[in-house]
């Protein structure tokens, strides 16, 4: 999808594509967004999971319709109008149902406010950030969430962990940047399976920024951070923000990044490459996660 606005890298910006379900306003990050579509007749899967309306073959792929009214628990009257939002994220192409779109927004993620702890329970919460426009309130949906939730090993393929065999002890400490409450408790996870215990955790870039900044105050970054691992979508700052402040650091651009996102498609590749960034990896590929920080703290010890 071209949106015609073409956004610098690390300017903590990004683009929301507001839509309606009934009469409630929701936003989708962008950078997911293929394409528009008209509502398209659907052929239903026999015991697919209640929010997938089935399947269908705009041009030469197939893709899988979600019902996002279900997902989200909202009445529905009539599920053949509207619009399909085609996705792509996690290296599947996804359509979500909604019933019209709106516009596009350029906001800052310093302008979005985070959901509280009443607006998301623990793992369970689907909202990421809200944004007030004018008179009204824009909920960003966690779509990588909503599909998790349908198939769990698209959202990190826990299984690659299982392969990797038994791995011994490594001490070295890794800072990590993930908003999602159950990416961030699955990254920990599968990093202590794999022996990376010493693991400091942040719920988005501004939090990990200002504990690089106190290290380096102490005169202890290099002893306390040996590799950062970033998603690219987190209120307040984003990946790609924490990126270019890190790796225009004298002190600090030495320190192994990897972005680990839903989102690393070949335009977000080349932005991340621009950056600095020294891997980028898509968020199913926990395994490839491990091996990368396993070479890049190799690399930097010796």
């Amino acid at each position: 999808m071209d949106t015609n606005i073409l956004l610098e890298n690390g300017t903590n910006e990004l683009e929301v594509l507001e839509f309606k379900l009934n009469n409630n306003h929701y936003g989708i990050n962008v950078a997911k967004v293929r394409e528009i579509l008209a509502y398209q007749p659907v052929t239903p899967i026999p015991n697919a999971a209640p929010s997938v309306e089935g399947i269908f073959m705009p041009r030469d792929s197939m893709i899988t319709v979600v019902d996002l009214k279900k997902c989200l628990a909202l009445p529905s009257d009539d599920d053949t109008k509207g619009l399909f939002i085609i996705t792509n994220f996690n290296k599947l192409d996804i359509a979500f149902h909604v019933d019209e779109v709106i516009g596009i927004h350029r906001v800052s993620w310093a302008d979005i406010i985070e959901p509280d702890s009443t607006i998301n329970v623990g793992a369970n919460g689907v909202s990421t950030g809200i944004i007030k426009l004018e008179d009204k309130l824009v909920v960003i949906l966690d779509f990588e969430k909503i599909v998790t939730d349908i198939s769990p090993e698209t959202g990190l393929k826990v299984s690659d962990i299982e392969e990797l065999g038994d791995r011994q002890r490594c001490d070295s400490p890794i800072l990590i940047a993930e908003d999602s409450p159950l990416l961030s408790k699955l990254i920990t996870d599968c990093l202590k399976k794999s022996g990376y215990t010493n693991l400091i955790v942040n719920a988005n870039g501004k939090e990990a920024w200002d504990k690089l900044e106190a290290f380096k105050k102490e005169g202890t970054v290099h002893d306390k951070v040996h590799c950062i691992i970033t998603d690219i979508e987190m209120p307040i700052m984003d990946g790609h923000r924490l990126t270019k402040l890190v790796k225009e650091d004298e002190e600090l651009k030495s320190i192994p990044l990897v972005i680990f996102s839903s989102l690393v498609n070949d335009e977000m590749r080349r932005k991340g490459e621009a950056l600095g960034a020294d891997m980028q990896l898509t968020k199913p590929e926990i395994g490839n996660l491990v091996t990368a920080i396993d070479k890049l703290i190799r690399n930097k010890k010796s």
